[in-house]
């Protein structure tokens, strides 16, 4: 793993485009592979997980070609081998998870560790998957490795999920796509990236009803055809070059910033004291603004800022938030309704000298605006933390180092980059 060696306390500035958005090209991709058709994907960002993904299809025999300096991607599965090669899947990713329904629509039998990994948020299980698939006509044999076998292929179904999952809304898209019925999912996810998957699947002929909605409505079809698909911007990296902007006191501009998807982000700013401006499609924040704290209007009620899945605020932004906060006057209240190791990397945040009381392992308080100083601290397997702790160093001062960041690749494939473009002093060691 990497460090990062953060020299802080200078004003950022400058202008910034975003790049494609990871949590869209990671289905879409394993999209893909549901048809032999050749496929075109456009603003592809060059990040670590999709690599993996792409190494993978390529053992398998897919011909694929990555213009990384142009963000293009051409994909043929037509060679795909009707066997693993290795019998083995991606590991250290979460978003293996999102090549069931191809997988299982191809060889109709895939065997997986029961211990799927991702980042350290807390335990990422893999029943809902399961559930969802078992319901379309796969059969589950327990163990470890698991079993799951598709031998009559995929068969329209109703469910309803106790959770509103993103990836498995998003395995239940692909499954459904080729299954043969009507298939509806009631509660299902539907962020921005889901939303994108789901019209990637209409780009390829599936037939889906209800996009951005909590209800699902999708009629199977016999087969899938290519199409060129333009991932769209990543609002989770809109946000955090706003955010550094605000917190090191600089005005930074954020092109194609997906103002439809600002209302609650834009809220969340304001609550810290930061004021957030859109000029068509890009995204500000003004130089020199007072982070302060705004009161409750309810007596005796701390401010807050709540996490939960679409369309609440999204919990992948909280950390920039809790980062923010701590250079604000006066006390907030963070709750994470999502994860129950949200919070791990506190410990580290209180390295630089932040007040954080840890109430349970949901929500914390943050008292603001208390002296910080440079630091060396340790980055979970977490994307935004280790971006959160980026953040606080730099608007310190001094040399800060920030270990085990190289997670940040993951999401942010020019993250050092942009940052030196808008004046920040920092390098990878």
């Amino acid at each position: 793993m990497s460090d990062l060696i953060v020299h802080g306390g200078k004003p950022l500035a400058g202008t910034i485009i975003p790049s494609g958005n990871k949590n869209s090209v990671l289905p879409i991709f394993c999209a893909t592979l549901l048809t032999d058709e050749p496929v075109t994907l456009k603003n592809i960002p060059d990040i670590t997980d999709l690599d993996k993904l792409v190494a993978f299809a390529r053992h398998q025999g897919s011909h694929i070609e990555w213009d990384r300096a142009a963000g293009v991607m051409h994909l043929d599965h037509s060679g795909f081998k009707r066997k693993l090669v290795d019998d083995e899947l991606p590991q250290d990713m979460r978003s293996t998870v999102l090549l069931y329904p191809a997988l299982l629509h191809r060889l109709k039998k895939i065997s997986v560790p029961s211990n799927s990994k991702g980042c350290s948020l807390g335990v990422r299980e893999i029943d809902p998957h399961l559930e969802i698939l078992r319901a379309l006509g796969a059969a589950i044999d327990a163990g470890d490795p698991l079993v799951i076998g598709l031998p009559r292929g995929f068969t329209g179904a109703r469910h309803w999920l106790d959770y509103m999952s993103v990836t498995v809304t998003e395995n239940f898209a692909m499954a459904a796509a080729l299954a043969r019925g009507r298939s509806t999912l009631i509660n299902a996810a539907s962020e921005p990236h889901v939303q994108e998957l789901c019209a990637a699947l209409v780009a390829m002929g599936a037939k889906i009803e209800g996009l951005g909605t909590s209800r699902l409505e999708i009629t199977g079809v016999k087969k899938l055809h290519g199409a060129t698909i333009t991932i769209g911007t990543d609002y989770h990296e809109v946000v955090t070059f706003l955010a550094l902007g605000a917190i090191t006191g600089g005005e930074v501009r954020v092109k194609k910033s997906l103002p439809q998807h600002f209302d609650l982000i834009t809220r969340a700013f304001k609550k810290l004291g930061a004021t957030v401006e859109h000029d068509g499609t890009t995204a500000l924040v003004r130089r020199s603004q007072k982070l302060a704290i705004e009161p409750a209007f309810t007596p005796n009620l701390l401010p807050k800022i709540e996490a939960a899945p679409w369309p609440y605020f999204s919990v992948d932004l909280l950390p920039l938030m809790i980062a923010l906060s701590t250079r604000a006057e006066g006390t907030i209240h963070f709750w994470n309704k999502v994860y129950e190791n949200g919070f791990s990397w506190m410990p580290e945040l209180a390295k630089f000298g932040a007040h954080v009381v840890v109430l349970d392992p949901h929500r914390i308080v943050v008292f603001g605006d208390r002296p910080l100083r440079p630091a060396v601290v340790d980055s979970p397997y977490v994307i935004r933390a280790a971006v959160a702790l980026t953040m606080v160093a730099a608007s310190i001062p001094g040399r800060s180092v920030v270990r085990n960041a190289e997670i940040i690749k993951r999401a942010h494939p020019r993250f050092v980059e942009n940052l030196r473009s808008l004046g920040a002093e920092l390098e990878w060691k």
